[in-house]
């Protein structure tokens, strides 16, 4: 059986982490794995069915977030419903803006941020059903 997608992140701080996800995002902890000596290797969080390991990073294995690399290419997006909310909160603890929170040609209320650990997270609310043909052709006149 295929289960949901898993992320795992590397941030600086997994435990300061683990509470601004948790504060922010409403996440669980279900795991911890602690190292000799303090500090932790993994934080497991849940996210509604989404598992989140939260890893420290081991620069000498290339294990690394993206402070470290300088920025990060992808993103992870939650569905929510209440998308304002979650952004406020977000910013107001400490998330910055990549992408201003808007109504969207797709039908979500959608922005995007950058977490205080380098990771960027969307945030969708679906506003109304779009036909796939008035999307293909927003997206055309958006981008020519």
């Amino acid at each position: 059986m295929t289960k949901p997608i898993a992320a795992h992140l590397v941030v600086d701080d997994p435990e300061l982490a683990a509470d601004w996800y948790a504060r922010v995002l409403a996440a669980e902890e279900t795991s911890r794995i602690p190292l000799p000596g303090g500090g932790v290797l993994t934080i497991e969080l849940s996210i509604g069915p989404t598992t989140i390991a939260l890893a420290s990073e081991q620069p000498d294995v290339g294990i690394v977030s993206p402070k470290t690399l300088g920025g990060t290419y992808g993103a992870l997006v939650i569905d929510t419903d209440d998308a304002d909310a979650l952004w406020e909160r977000a910013l107001a603890n400490g998330a910055t803006v990549f992408h201003p929170i808007a109504d969207t040609f797709w039908g979500e209320r959608f922005g995007q941020v950058i977490d205080p650990f380098g990771h960027r997270w969307g945030f969708a609310q679906h506003l109304r059903d779009v036909p796939h043909a008035e999307v293909v052709q927003a997206a055309g006149e958006m981008f020519r």
